[in-house]
């Protein structure tokens, strides 16, 4: 069964069971009639996946993993923020009249800075390092800009990858401020797992281990009973992930370059209400 399963239930119960509710605050997310959004969360949990072993997706809910690498490559190759370079509808509600969601997640990927080497954006920076100075510790991205909050439709959530080489290995820690359990959480993992496995794979390296690190692991009130079913489903054996082994250049990838064998899931489907 799927590892990635085990994780999710864990995590599941453990917030159901252990974790706090902030009924008692005023909160600033809405449901999409007023409705304050409340949740139970936890803090500080820590995930370990090795991607050496399987492929971190769900089996028990289907992840659309087709659609978490075409928002991975919007984010981290083309470096967009505008919704009309994106081949789904997942950020709409928190774009403008022209598509923009302000100077957010692929903007300050994109945000050019000076070095000693030379002029990169992040993400030129950490494929540089990985290929010209792997023993380096400070291979890492961020997109939590202060200066450029005030001008971000959203805040990001997933914010921060660190790159770290194990001898041949490359290993990469998430750090993730907020994460709506049953909405993102393995949409994260599944887009993290793979971006470890593009990097390594045009470094020359071998993907280990994703660190997925979340400071506020959260249920809405109105996921309760969904997450409770999603849970209760048997979990199936993980999918393989195949690559295509002829990319080199992290700028040619493409949605079609991955695809997971033998991916078999749960096809109950569920309408999820997001939080604004």
């Amino acid at each position: 069964m799927s590892k990635a399963d085990l994780i999710f239930i864990d995590n599941i119960r453990d917030i159901l069971e252990n974790g706090v509710w902030d009924t008692d605050r005023e909160v600033r997310p809405r449901w999409a009639d007023g409705t304050p959004a409340h949740t139970v969360k936890k803090f500080g949990i820590v995930n370990r996946y090795d991607l050496r072993e399987e492929f971190p997706v769900l089996t028990i809910r289907r992840t659309f993993y087709k659609s978490c690498v075409d928002e991975l490559l919007w984010i981290w190759q083309k470096k967009s923020n505008n919704v009309k370079d994106l081949n789904s509808g997942i950020w709409n509600q928190w774009a403008d009249e022209n598509g923009s969601i302000g100077k957010a997640y692929g903007y300050q990927l994109g945000v050019k800075h000076i070095y000693k080497e030379g002029e990169f954006d992040q993400v030129d920076r950490v494929l540089f390092d990985l290929k010209n100075n792997p023993a380096s510790r400070r291979i890492m991205t961020n997109i939590y800009t202060f200066a450029d909050l005030h001008e971000m439709n959203l805040y990001p959530c997933a914010y921060s990858m660190t790159f770290n080489v194990s001898g041949n290995v490359l290993n990469g820690i998430l750090n993730q401020r907020s994460c709506d359990m049953l909405t993102a959480n393995n949409w994260n993992v599944a887009q993290y797992a793979t971006l470890l496995v593009m990097m390594a794979q045009v470094s020359g390296l071998q993907a280990g281990e994703l660190v997925h690190v979340i400071a506020d692991a959260h249920i809405y009130d109105r996921h309760v009973d969904m997450v409770k079913d999603v849970i209760s489903h048997e979990p199936l054996p993980a999918p393989t992930l195949e690559v295509d082994k002829s990319v080199t250049d992290f700028y040619d990838f493409k949605v079609d370059s991955f695809k997971l064998a033998n991916y078999r899931y749960n096809n109950k489907k569920y309408t999820i209400p997001v939080a604004e």
